[in-house]
């Protein structure tokens, strides 16, 4: 009988390793919404959908702590391309300009 039931215990624990796996290996993975993981993980888990959504998520790379950072980044970069892009057209058709100014003075 106690058999019975050190077997019953060993499954019960391997149930419930299994149950928070996702929140296991996002431990493992260092991930910085761990907390978040694993409570979605114990409310949402018991549904099949809920357990392998969670096993996505904690698959998935760490997101970059400074999301707004690097969206100012990114569109000052993009301001800056753009206007360096008009500010070379510009310049070429001034360039085109002096130069059919040029050869229309030549021919007068």
């Amino acid at each position: 009988m106690a058999s019975h039931s050190i077997f019953e215990m060993l499954v019960l624990l391997i149930a419930v390793m299994v149950y928070f796996l996702p929140a296991m290996i996002a431990d493992r993975r260092k991930r910085h919404d761990l907390l978040i993981i694993a409570l979605f993980n114990a409310v949402v888990g018991w549904t099949v959908l809920g357990w392998f959504l969670a096993l996505f998520w904690s698959m998935q790379p760490n997101p970059p702590r400074d999301i707004g950072d690097n969206v100012k980044e990114k569109k000052k970069i993009i301001g800056m391309q753009l206007f360096s892009r008009r500010l070379d057209a510009r310049a070429q058709a001034r360039q085109s300009r002096n130069a059919e100014r040029d050869a229309s003075s030549k021919r007068s």
